[in-house]
């Protein structure tokens, strides 16, 4: 679309922005979503133009109006899930597509040096580990590991250190991004050896049945919040029409907002580790459901409904 015919289709809108301000939190909040939309196409499409200096303006200026309003509570709460973080994922898409290409091929780099060195899962997992897996399949019970601690304990622990991670995950992306990548190098190595080295026992399926019952949430978590370690260190090099501290500033809150946003996710994850994967006897169709529908929930979340919201929102943008 070109710039003219974008503004005439939004300036009244805009305007009418400025003309009359409102105190409702639900109203501030949909049209900061407007506007930051706005900004987004803006900036894809007329990066260094008045337009997109304008709706930047604007959009700071609903921003600090909705967090200087006290009476949000809940509401802002519900709609922080339902429509920023969504709206987050479509926005900073390439950067959740880099970290999931990333991902997946430091994976495979790491199942090829699993596969081409004996000692590279040692190196990786540590021996005593390696050592313990081995004793729990030679007694035929493989995946023991998640029956050693009691249910509660064990959720706490893994809880905490997923969001720990996830958050460090986060920060290194400030040293250029290159931190953020470094640490889904070193986790894509983790990832593949691990999972060669119960394909190399005879034992991949079955270790897909058990352990991606909460694998799936928590390694797309993962990707996630590498991702925000992108939208940090990428705000930095390259600024666009923002000020490099601008826009520091603006990725910095961007990807604590994705990385804030996973809790529940890693809480759900934890849960499932703790309560649910220790039964390793449980049937097929069960385990299968969980992971599928683990899969699918993450896909439409991150993927499918944020393109939806941003459809629904923009729907002279989409036309043209």
């Amino acid at each position: 679309m070109r710039e003219p015919l974008f503004v005439k289709q939004n300036s009244e809108r805009w305007k009418s922005f400025e003309t009359a301000p409102t105190s409702d939190p639900d109203e501030l909040a949909d049209r900061f979503i407007q506007i930051t939309d706005d900004l987004a196409y803006a900036k894809t499409f007329y990066p260094k133009s008045k337009t997109t200096e304008y709706l930047n303006g604007l959009a700071a200026g609903l921003h600090q109006s909705i967090y200087k309003n006290k009476t949000e509570k809940s509401n802002r709460f519900i709609s922080f899930w339902k429509y920023e973080l969504p709206l987050l994922f479509k926005t900073y898409q390439r950067q959740l597509l880099y970290a999931f290409i990333f991902t997946v091929i430091f994976s495979l780099i790491g199942a090829l040096s699993a596969k081409y060195d004996e000692n590279f899962v040692r190196l990786i997992m540590g021996s005593e580990y390696v050592d313990m897996t081995n004793e729990n399949i030679a007694k035929g019970d493989p995946f023991g590991v998640y029956k050693q601690a009691g249910e509660f304990p064990m959720f706490i622990m893994i809880a905490s250190n997923n969001i720990y991670v996830a958050m460090i995950n986060f920060v290194s992306g400030i040293i250029f991004s290159v931190g953020a990548i470094y640490l889904m190098f070193k986790n894509g190595l983790m990832l593949g050896a691990f999972q060669y080295y119960f394909f190399s026992k005879g034992l991949g399926i079955q270790s897909v049945l058990v352990i991606w019952i909460h694998g799936t949430l928590e390694i797309s978590s993962f990707i996630i919040a590498g991702a925000a370690g992108l939208v940090l260190g990428n705000s930095f090099l390259f600024p666009k029409t923002y000020t490099r501290m601008e826009s520091l500033k603006k990725g910095a809150k961007d990807g604590m907002k994705m990385t804030v946003g996973l809790v529940p996710i890693f809480l759900t994850a934890a849960f499932f580790e703790s309560f649910v994967t220790r039964h390793t006897e449980m049937p097929v169709w069960l385990s299968v459901s969980i992971l599928t529908f683990s899969l699918i929930f993450m896909i439409w979340y991150v993927i499918i409904y944020p393109n939806k919201l941003y459809k629904n929102q923009n729907p002279d943008v989409i036309q043209n």
